[in-house]
Formats: structure tokens, C-alpha cells, sequence
């Protein structure tokens, strides 16, 4: 369960069901301010390659084939693709890094 979630304020995520959520987790939640994507660039940059690398692309028959395709797609992103933002490690690896960093101070 996350610790934090950051999100613009679309409708999905200030309804009800999503403050009672919120409320019950103790998750803390922040909006970014109201027309400034740019405050929550790397998620911004995320749903933009999700779009155009998969969902733009796929047919989805199913939503078994939805969830298989997309979680072929996020396999992908955080193992075996390099983001220049993590100095061209994958996700995994740079948490692997951080990881063993904070073990040796």
C-alpha cells in the first residue's frame, strides 16, 4: 500500500468512494493544483507512453487480454527498459541501487 498518492483533481479521484478510501487507509493524498499537469510530470509522462505504447495499439478482446497485455507492458517498463530520469537504469534496478545503498550507510 503506497504512503503517499499524488493526482490531479478529476473527478475519479475526489468522489466520495475515493475520500471514504482514503480516509480508511490513512493514505496521504495530495492534489496538484487545479490546470498544472507539469506538477505531476513523471505520471503525466507514464499515462502518455501507457496510451501510446499500449492501449492506442491493442485491441483487447477480453478483459482477461487487458490485464495480460498490460501487465506484459509493465513488466517491460520496470525490468528491461532504461529511463534516463533513473540515469538509464530500469526502475528495478535503480531501486535495487538505492536498496543496497541505504544498507551501507
Amino acid at each position: 500500500m503506497p504512503k503517499t498518492i499524488v493526482s490531479d483533481n478529476g473527478t475519479e479521484f475526489t468522489s466520495m468512494a475515493i475520500l471514504k478510501w482514503v480516509q480508511e487507509t490513512g493514505i496521504d493524498w495530495h492534489y496538484i493544483a487545479p490546470r498544472k499537469p507539469q506538477q505531476n510530470g513523471f505520471i503525466e509522462s507514464f499515462n502518455g507512453k501507457l496510451r501510446d505504447e499500449c492501449l492506442n495499439e491493442t485491441l483487447f478482446g477480453t478483459l482477461r487480454d487487458a490485464r495480460n497485455t498490460l501487465e506484459e507492458w509493465q513488466e517491460d517498463y520496470n525490468w528491461r527498459r532504461p529511463h534516463s530520469a533513473l540515469g538509464n537504469l530500469t526502475p528495478m534496478e535503480f531501486l535495487q541501487r538505492k536498496t543496497m545503498d541505504k544498507m551501507a550507510a
